[in-house]
């Protein structure tokens, strides 16, 4: 591993520790030049189907934009990084775990709201607005109408 302070090669592992999920190694490291710490991540490489967008492209599972699109949802709201990466780990793993080589990016999407239903109502109404592209203030409504019945139910 490259040191990113110096860019010496030779380091020496003085920590490393799971997740709780057991699926990411995080290791501090020292560089026997500098003698400076820093820290690693391992995590298991996937193999994740091909997302099938609404034109018909197709591109490869990208975990930063779900992450970034989360992100956006949630700025300003009580919700954390952690809650955020916790829920695209999940979502790797659903997608890996459906077995095929292509998938709709419209599943990516609704299992995004859904999630964010779960975190934050105003998280998700800020994606689903954006991602469903509404035309109007009707449509809106609507759809605020059936969470808040979604959540008069539980």
């Amino acid at each position: 591993m490259k040191c990113p302070y110096c860019g010496h090669l030779e380091n020496r592992v003085v920590d490393s520790r799971l997740n709780k999920d057991f699926t990411i190694t995080r290791r501090r490291r020292l560089c026997e030049a500098c003698e400076r710490r820093f820290t690693t991540y391992e995590r298991l490489e996937l193999t994740l189907p091909m997302l099938v967008k609404k034109d018909g492209r197709r591109e490869p599972w990208d975990r930063h934009k779900v992450v970034e699109g989360m992100k956006k949802a949630c700025e300003k709201r009580p919700v954390s990084m952690s809650q955020i990466e916790e829920f695209a780990d999940q979502l790797e793993r659903e997608l890996q775990d459906l077995g095929e080589q292509e998938i709709p990016i419209t599943v990516v999407g609704e299992k995004v709201m859904d999630g964010l239903r779960q975190i934050d109502d105003v998280a998700y109404v800020r994606f689903a607005s954006v991602y469903r592209q509404f035309k109007d203030l009707n449509e809106f409504m609507s759809e605020l109408k059936g969470m808040l019945a979604a959540n008069e139910v539980k």
